[in-house]
């Protein structure tokens, strides 16, 4: 942590990585704990799947989240997990939650700046709002500076530096 300046690690597990979670915490190593979707590990869990719809899976992600929480975690991520799990979570631990498509009720919510900006048109996940459509702005300035490069007009004199 000294040689990255890093406050915290985030590290993705349910219950299988509460006792990690605990030899960090009593060494006193922040950890955050995300439960729900974990991207991370998003190719094993079979895609980028919503949590916590069916009975089985919300109770595997109430235990994933009450075992971190027990373990020493200041604060669970709670991500991609259906709004009725994730407003229990957040009413069950001790610990501030931090939503991701998850529930107006967590603590706090992250949106990703990208997803925020419109930066791609490709795929927009169904919690996303849209604060501006940057792509086209984005794809349109690619294209006007690759112009430039083959026409030569840049770089000119007045973006290099000169001698005294």
């Amino acid at each position: 942590m000294a040689e990255t300046g890093c406050a915290a690690i985030k590290l993705e597990g349910g219950r299988e990585m509460a006792e990690t979670v605990r030899f960090l915490t009593q060494r006193g190593v922040p950890v955050m704990g995300p439960v729900g979707l974990m991207p991370q590990s998003v190719h094993a869990e079979g895609g980028f799947k919503v949590q916590g719809r069916g009975l089985g899976e919300a109770e595997r992600v109430m235990a994933d989240a009450a075992a971190i929480a027990e373990a020493g975690a200041f604060a669970l991520v709670v991500e991609g997990t259906v709004e009725p799990v994730a407003r229990a979570i957040t009413e069950a631990v001790s610990i501030p939650t931090i939503g991701i498509g998850a529930s107006p009720a967590c603590d706090g919510q992250i949106l990703v700046i990208d997803d925020l900006l419109g930066v791609f048109t490709e795929f927009k996940p169904r919690f996303v709002k849209r604060y501006a459509e940057l792509a086209p702005l984005i794809a349109a300035a690619a294209e006007a500076y690759a112009a430039d490069v083959r026409a030569r007009r840049f770089q000119s004199p007045e973006h290099c530096f000169g001698m005294t």
